[in-house]
């Protein structure tokens, strides 16, 4: 085991605090998991430090950075001349300036990332550049207020304002108005101190999950789709950091376990493919569609070997604690037609 510390990401449904819970049910024989929806990679994070060959796989273009940072990644990290590279020369405009300033960030703002953006390319490895963005990525999020990019900027200006936050809400906020290059510097050792070597080959994939399942060989599949009914919209949250990564705007993703009148189809359609995988773990929870119910008949249509585990579980969104009692359900699921390859 190792003792690395899984840094702070802030990623709505993170299961940073489950971690623990969930990879105690890994059975003993498990050499490898495959992170199908990895999205803040807290799972796959806890599954290295247990020694455990790890794949990741996300659709968003950060998730897949961020795992390829912590995840994939064995050593590398950014060191002074790379800071250094990052926050030299002037801020110029380019495409968040030209496309987002004064939507989610301040001209000025929007000026600096496009500057910063220019020079994590000439940093000397991917890995770095991984780094970088997650970097950046953490640093967007700790100045947007929800952690998220679907406010309109006439509420991002008011809650930006510490007066009115504090006549609001009593609090100031004033990590809102640090600079990017505060927060990054802020965040920097945790990033860089979460990197290690856990002597697997680890990989990071960034993919729809419905074109790896044939390939990807592990002995669990964790999966930890969108859950349709809560707040799942992945691509309105965060897909501002895809497009400052690409420089150009990204459409939705297909097959994103949002709709209703999809949902049970996508289920079925995944559970249908994962011959290739010893054990199915499943996270959920009891706000989401379909129900418990629903997902074991949907899931006892290829396995009759399924265990749910409960337990007790509040996320903390936007801001203030989400009433009311909620269970996370872990769907534990033996393939009773694997055959070791």
């Amino acid at each position: 085991m190792f003792d690395n510390q899984y840094p702070k990401v802030n990623y709505i449904g993170n299961k940073e605090k489950l971690a623990d819970w969930i990879c105690d049910y890994f059975p003993k024989d498990t050499k490898s998991i495959f992170d199908a929806f990895c999205g803040g990679s807290s799972i796959g994070y806890e599954a290295k430090k247990r020694g455990l060959r790890v794949i990741s796989n996300d659709v968003l273009k950060i998730n897949y950075f961020l795992a390829k940072s912590i995840i994939e990644n064995k050593g590398e990290t950014l060191d002074e001349n790379d800071i250094k590279l990052i926050f030299s020369g002037k801020p110029s405009k380019g495409f968040m300036y030209k496309n987002y300033g004064e939507v989610f960030f301040f001209n000025d703002e929007c000026m600096e990332l496009d500057q910063y953006r220019k020079n994590i390319e000439k940093l000397s490895s991917e890995y770095k550049k991984t780094i970088a963005f997650t970097l950046i990525r953490r640093s967007m999020i700790r100045k947007m207020p929800y952690s998220r990019f679907n406010l309109n900027w006439d509420k991002i200006k008011q809650l930006r304002d510490e007066e009115y936050s504090y006549e609001k809400y009593k609090r100031k906020r004033a990590y809102h108005n640090k600079t990017f290059k505060n927060h990054f510097l802020q965040n920097l050792d945790a990033y860089n101190n979460a990197v290690f070597d856990n002597t697997q080959e680890n990989v990071a994939y960034n993919d729809d999950v419905f074109n790896l399942l044939d390939s990807v060989k592990a002995d669990i599949i964790y999966l930890d789709p969108p859950y349709t009914g809560t707040m799942n919209n992945y691509h309105g949250f965060y897909s501002l950091v895809d497009e400052y990564i690409a420089s150009k705007k990204v459409e939705p993703f297909e097959n994103n376990f949002r709709e209703k009148k999809s949902a049970l189809e996508l289920f079925d359609k995944l559970f249908s493919k994962l011959s290739n995988y010893k054990y199915w773990f499943l996270s959920y929870n009891n706000n989401s569609y379909p129900s418990k119910e629903d997902l074991i008949e949907i899931i006892s249509r290829y396995s009759k070997n399924i265990q749910v585990i409960e337990k007790p579980h509040n996320y903390q969104i936007t801001g203030k604690d989400k009433k009311g009692t909620n269970t996370e359900y872990l769907f534990i699921i033996k393939n009773e037609n694997y055959k070791a390859s």
